[in-house]
């Protein structure tokens, strides 16, 4: 596999200015000339941001609508020089409905309109005053010229590099108690990609992190969430760009509030793949929409990806403080319960003069004070090795030692 199975993805927030869809599609087209150099092989825009997310009732207005999907026809041609695959959000009419849709485009193919599938009407949002919800089987429309698919639970796979295959799902959706990405990770998705238009109030960001990072991880996946932010009304909202890219439980990139701009990192295809395979409660799914091919040949990129030079070790020392006290824990939790089963209450600890044996002994006195046992009942003894310093001398210059069990009558369970 290209670029050993990774894959450079962006979460984009460009600055917008509601219902001007000319300015928008400026700065869209900037960040995707962006990505290209950078090369980038999938990005994600926010919700609505051809129009921008807070246009209210001007969302019925034919000139408005007619403008997003104008400027949407211009993306798909500067798109045919970006080898990468882009999603847009915009405002899309089809006979009596008007759907919020997310425009799924490759190098001047508009590959599918994935619509957005809950549309929220409590507290701050009024969204069910203007769009409808996704319909539940897959529509045939023509948008900007072209033929192509109108539904929701789409997924979007690429010929050459199959691993590489994306399930967009638009805000609200990652929110529900059955998110729609969850259908689509099991019908093949390894990317999942949100745009988003989602407020800022005291305490949602780490929400919204943790949702993102806890998707990534129940569907073993790399899940990219593109927030609206500079430019949209501050009427009733607040929007902060928070763009965050996941992967399998981890946050590989996060933005800074109120800052505008591309958010990038390499996912690993191979790692997410491999994963799935080697759990087995994990069910494809073969019952949705087939897959939209596209075909893109992703360019070369130098991996700028780092890894631990000691994964299973934490960095911070308080992380590591922690993982340790846990490993203690763990291991002294289970002698505790053997020798309580048992009815044992003495212990004999070999010490090499190793970690291993030293170990084993914190872990011994660790049981033996939780079961209140006296910690004179643990006999320690030295055990010197060949290959340690000064360990021949010691062994020439030792007596032998002799020890004898106390005369304590032990249960037929002990073993």
């Amino acid at each position: 596999m290209k670029n050993d199975g990774f894959l450079r993805v962006a979460a984009a927030t460009p600055h917008i200015r509601v219902a001007d869809c000319d300015f928008n599609k400026e700065a869209i087209s900037a960040l995707l000339h962006t990505a290209a150099e950078q090369h980038v092989g999938a990005i994600v825009f926010p919700e609505l941001c051809l129009t921008g997310y807070t246009c209210g009732d001007l969302f019925h207005d034919t000139t408005l609508l007619q403008a997003a999907e104008q400027a949407l026809g211009e993306l798909l041609e500067e798109s045919k020089a970006y080898p990468l695959l882009a999603v847009v959000g915009l405002p899309a009419a089809f006979g009596s409905s008007l759907y919020n849709v997310a425009a799924v485009f490759c190098q001047g193919k508009l590959l599918g309109l994935t619509a957005k599938s809950h549309i929220p009407n409590y507290s701050e949002f009024y969204e069910a005053r203007h769009f409808a919800p996704a319909p539940h089987t897959l529509v045939p429309v023509t948008f900007c010229g072209q033929e192509t698919v109108l539904g929701c639970e789409l997924v979007y796979t690429c010929m050459e590099t199959p691993e590489f295959t994306v399930g967009v799902e638009i805000c609200e959706d990652l929110w529900v108690p059955e998110p729609p990405c969850a259908h689509m990770a099991q019908a093949g998705a390894t990317l999942l990609l949100n745009t988003s238009a989602s407020d800022e109030v005291i305490g949602k960001a780490n929400y919204r992190r943790g949702l993102v990072r806890d998707q990534s991880a129940r569907l073993f996946c790399a899940y990219a969430y593109a927030d609206a932010g500079e430019g949209e009304s501050t009427t009733d909202l607040v929007f902060a760009g928070h763009n965050l890219i996941a992967e399998n439980g981890g946050i590989l990139a996060e933005s800074q509030p109120f800052t505008t701009g591309l958010t990038c990192a390499e996912i690993d295809l191979q790692r997410l793949m491999q994963e799935r395979r080697r759990a087995n409660t994990w069910n494809n799914r073969f019952d949705g929409p087939a897959p939209i091919p596209f075909s893109l040949e992703l360019p070369d990129f130098p991996i700028t990806r780092s890894f631990a030079r000691l994964p299973f070790v934490p960095q911070d020392a308080q992380d590591l403080f922690g993982r340790c006290e846990m490993i203690l824990h763990l291991q002294a939790a289970g002698l505790k319960t053997r020798l309580e089963h048992t009815g044992v209450r003495h212990a004999v600890v070999g010490l090499s003069g190793g970690l291993d044996s030293t170990l084993a002994l914190l872990v011994t006195v660790r049981a033996f004070d939780a079961l209140q046992l006296p910690r004179k009942g643990i006999l320690a003894v030295t055990i010197p090795v060949l290959g340690q310093p000064g360990a021949q001398k010691a062994m020439q210059n030792s007596s032998p030692v002799s020890w004898e069990w106390p005369s304590t009558q032990y249960p037929s369970t002990m073993l």
